[in-house]
């Protein structure tokens, strides 16, 4: 197999560690290990996929011919499965050797069909299809996997339906057997006249993180590819599958004209039933806002919302804290109820569901909606239809926009909102706004950005609102830079691992940190199926040299402290960590610099729409991966780790500290 990136960087870096602190292994339980293969079957799959990619590289070198990107993506997606599979065990029968055997059949084929210039494999295909796209988005570059159904004799001309289906927990259903069932089975739904999407996820994070942008970046991809009526696109899903629906659907309502999630579940507390003594501290049942669906619950007024619950499923726990949801609000969830069954469709309930749903794909949905609905808790989810949260006073609290349109006239109220943007009309000077009591005149509509439409900026001051007349400035959390730690990793753009070469003081910190990137780093690949972009700290201070401190398009994630890292050293005046001889402070508090480390993310000081991550991954870990509905932030924007009490399933140390940044990304506090 190849050496992975982030390994020869590693290697690359000098650690002059004691063995007295190395960090027992943490248990992984996604995925879990299965068989080994006998060595020669391993030895023949390295061996071809080895020759697959050499057939590549040679045809390349000779000039006969060079993969699109399109092409390069649904290719390696058949790689890079066998590939982890072989990495992490997850073959877990006998069989399995054949399915890995089918899939470089596949990618050989399709490889000497690209030297032709050609891709059958998609072009004009119809029924069963497997694809994969490189992300833009997501903290890394690796090709993911989709399916897709196409129905006989359908017309690629015309502009059509599009069903996202999300798939249910699998903790064994990795690259390998999710792209071996998508070549062979169309699912649970095949809607006569639609194309069927088949998202991979990530595979078993709930849909959460990076596995809610692979959502995002496959429908894209398969806009890109197919005449997708944009107006026409519904999002289904059953299980971890209906989890996701309902998350994803509250937090993008604008991009369908139904949802319906099935069983699955929708917040944190209840669903696990926690008792108020068993709690987590306050900062992280904060955090529960982030994909706890009653948190967005108006979001779900702006389309069709239809819940399905088998009558004996003890998931109707789901939609029943949604109804509940609905009726505090004044509205009535739809929900179907198959009758006598546990945790599946009841085939009746469901027909009726999908005959519901296409009567809406064939209603024609408005160009602008007259009344839009925003709720959130936090900035990345700032939009719905025309109505934008620039600002909110202060985040993780409950945040509206309420907008009806009346003729030229937009009348709105606002909850815990500092400043929005509205663009219903193409021409917004003029439009009268009535907001919170307030009237006001736009009188100099704002754009945003070369592409993007005017807009009336609004601003609240001394209680009251008024018109921006220029866009603000300023550091302040906004829709790309917002925290928590974890949004460093889910659709702000690729994430650069930034190892440090120098040499600490400290031995128990860069024993730690040694310990803790590596795990950090083959818990990415195992989790979440993709391999992070590796650097020292030189390369990268040579690459902003190089490119004259131009903008970085890239987050950092930097480990160590200021003596041993290069990058942290150059932007230490300009984060909230100041390190001292023997101790770092921040938000005003002192900490023993040999025995406790700083997390923190913070917007890069050379881009402010890009992160700086400090010393942390993912803060959910290996001990909260058995449900779903544990994968959620463990730590706010910023914490202190002592690090004598050794990294486990759960933590990374001990939190001493940890807080949230003010809306200025000033620290403050427990």
């Amino acid at each position: 197999m190849r050496t992975h990136a982030w390994i020869k960087t590693l290697c690359a870096v000098t650690f002059s560690v004691s063995c007295v602190w190395a960090q027992a292994p943490i248990p992984r339980i996604l995925p879990p290990a299965g068989i080994e293969l006998p060595k020669e079957e391993q030895e023949k799959l390295v061996a071809r996929i080895e020759k697959i990619r050499e057939l590549a590289a040679t045809k390349e070198k000779q000039g006969m011919f060079i993969l699109s990107v399109a092409q390069d993506a649904d290719i390696e997606i058949f790689l890079l499965a066998v590939e982890f599979a072989l990495e992490f065990d997850e073959f877990y029968d006998p069989k399995d050797l054949a399915k890995a055997t089918a899939l470089l059949d596949e990618a050989e084929k399709r490889m000497k069909e690209a030297a032709k210039e050609e891709s059958p494999w998609v072009d004009g295909k119809t029924g069963l299809i497997v694809a994969g796209y490189t992300p833009e988005l997501s903290p890394d570059e690796t090709p993911q996997p989709y399916g897709l159904v196409i129905p006989k004799g359908h017309d690629f001309d015309e502009p059509c339906p599009l069903y996202v289906w999300l798939h249910g927990r699998g903790d064994k259903q990795t690259n390998l057997h999710f792209i071996y069932e998508r070549m062979r089975s169309q699912g649970q739904i095949a809607p006569p006249g639609a194309i069927v999407l088949h998202p991979f996820g990530r595979q078993c994070v709930g849909f959460k993180f990076a596995g809610e942008t692979d959502i995002t970046e496959a429908i894209l991809d398969v806009k890109d590819r197919y005449n997708i009526d944009p107006s026409r696109v519904v999002l289904i899903g059953f299980s971890m599958g209906g989890a996701g629906a309902w998350h994803y659907g509250a937090h993008y309502a604008t991009d369908f004209c139904a949802v319906s999630p099935g069983a699955g579940f929708a917040e944190t507390a209840k669903y696990r039933r926690l008792k108020p003594e068993d709690f987590p501290p306050g900062y992280e049942q904060k955090l529960w806002g982030l994909y706890d669906v009653p948190c967005y619950t108006r979001n779900l007024f702006n389309l069709p919302t239809i819940a399905y619950s088998g009558e004996n499923d003890k998931q109707i726990q789901a939609a029943q804290i949604m109804e509940e949801a609905f009726l505090a609000e004044g509205r009535k969830l739809e929900h179907l109820i198959g009758p006598g069954v546990e945790h599946k469709y009841e085939p009746k309930t469901l027909e009726k569901l999908l005959g519901r749903l296409a009567g809406i794909v064939k209603q024609q949905q408005p160009d602008m909606p007259s009344e839009v609905h925003l709720q959130t808790r936090t900035l990345a989810y700032p939009y719905m239809h025309w109505v934008n949260a620039e600002r909110l006073t202060e985040h993780w609290l409950d945040s509206r926009i309420d907008a009806k349109l009346v003729g030229n006239k937009i009348v709105m109220t606002t909850k815990n909102i500092e400043s929005l943007s509205l663009f219903p009309f193409e021409q917004m000077a003029g439009v009268e706004i009535a907001i919170d009591g307030d009237r006001l005149i736009v009188k100099k509509p704002l754009k945003a950005g070369e592409d993007g439409p005017k807009a009336a900026y609004l601003h609240r001051v001394g209680g009251h609102w008024t018109e921006m007349t220029r866009l603000p400035t300023g550091m302040h959390k906004n829709e790309y830079v917002h925290g928590p730690i974890d949004d460093a990793f889910t659709g702000n753009g690729r994430v650069v691992v930034v190892m440090p070469t120098g040499k600490s003081k400290h031995e128990k910190v860069a024993a730690w940190v040694k310990n803790e990137s590596e795990h950090q780093l083959t818990r990415w690949r195992a989790l979440m199926r993709g391999e992070l972009t590796v650097k020292t700290d030189k390369e990268v201070l040579a690459e902003l040299a190089e490119a004259d401190d131009v903008p970085t398009t890239d987050n950092y994630l930097l480990w160590g402290d200021v003596d041993s890292n290069l990058l942290l050293a150059k932007w230490q005046k300009d984060l909230p960590v100041e390190w001292k001889e023997k101790t770092w402070s921040l938000g005003g508090k002192s900490y023993d610099a040999s025995t406790t480390v700083p997390v923190l993310i913070y917007p890069n000081p050379d881009d402010g729409t890009k992160y700086v991550v400090l010393n942390s991954g993912l803060t959910f870990r290996e001990g909260h991966d058995s449900t779903n509905s544990n994968q959620t932030p463990k730590l706010p924007d910023w914490a202190a780790i002592d690090i004598t009490v050794p990294a486990d399933a759960n933590a990374a140390g001990k939190v001493v500290a940890a807080g949230l940044f003010d809306e200025e990304w000033q620290a403050k506090g427990k």
